[in-house]
């Protein structure tokens, strides 16, 4: 019933709601209408133009979405419990590591266990493995929140880089007040991971500088491969392309600490404790 709920919260039909369920809207009513016969309350008011959520429905959202998310978690780690490992494992992280490190390690992986199905998140909330959006988390910063088992990987470490071409017409910076005659490759918002980033650095960071700006990693790394700039990239990813140059290693090296985090719930799912040890094992040879 709760999942009806939460389509139609989110949908604002019955009709969109059951469509997004693979239902029909007349199963969808009849749920909504046994949840608010159970709970003694009207959960929405019906218009022409749809289903608009009173202050009662408004106030169970929340709780009915950590419900939502308990019973996906509770589901996986079911499903992992059969003969040998298998289920399915979420895994959240950047989008430069999801797209440029994890596929070889997801490639070793589902060899070793064919049966486990992998789903991957790029995102960099922190919340993502409370909130049960995820099972497990590469993350770039040590975890504090106690519920979680973390595994530290080292650090990743980054520096400027440019592409030979770029270097050729524009010539090559010998310190670092000559990145302002350059066209730089940087961030578009300021997140406190950058804010505390910026206290380790030994120049000041100012968005304003740079020529092309985006909060994708992904992105910023393909600009550097194309040549149209400098910016940072990940040390163990720029080596792997041989027209990547290293620029003012002696005034910039900066170090990123790498966790895998894992919601202590799921310790005892076969499938997740493998998909962990397999995710560390990958990264610690990246990294080393």
């Amino acid at each position: 019933m709760y999942r009806s709920f939460l389509r139609v919260m989110q949908e604002g039909s019955l009709s969109a709601a059951a469509r997004a369920l693979g239902s029909t809207q007349p199963t969808v009513g009849r749920h909504i209408a046994q949840l608010e016969r159970a709970l003694n309350i009207t959960l929405f008011i019906r218009a022409q133009g749809g289903l608009t959520p009173t202050e009662a429905a408004n106030a169970l959202l929340l709780p009915a979405t950590e419900m939502a998310s308990l019973a996906e978690a509770m589901e996986r780690v079911a499903c992992s419990q059969g003969d040998g490992i298998q289920g399915t494992v979420r895994i959240t992280t950047s989008d430069v590591i999801g797209t440029e490190i994890l596929p070889t390690i997801f490639a070793e992986m589902v060899k070793l266990f064919p049966k486990i199905t992998l789903e991957l998140v790029l995102s960099d909330k922190a919340q993502d493995l409370l909130n049960r959006e995820a099972d497990i988390a590469i993350r770039l910063f040590r975890p504090t929140q106690t519920q979680l088992i973390a595994r530290r990987i080292g650090n990743i470490d980054v520096g400027f880089f440019a592409h030979k071409e770029y270097l050729k017409t524009q010539g090559t910076p010998t310190t670092l007040a000559d990145l302002n005659e350059h066209r730089l490759i940087g961030f578009d918002k300021v997140t406190n991971y950058i804010r505390t980033a910026e206290k380790t650095l030994p120049f000041s960071v100012d968005k304003n500088n740079f020529c092309f700006r985006t909060d994708s990693n992904v992105a910023q790394l393909a600009l550097i491969r194309a040549g149209a700039g400098i910016g940072i990239c990940q040390v163990g990813l720029a080596s792997q392309d041989k027209n990547l140059v290293r620029l003012l290693s002696d005034d910039f090296n900066f170090e990123m600490d790498t966790w895998v985090t894992m919601h202590e719930d799921l310790r005892k799912s076969p499938a997740c404790k493998a998909v962990f040890d397999q995710l560390v094992n990958g990264l610690l040879n990246y990294v080393n």
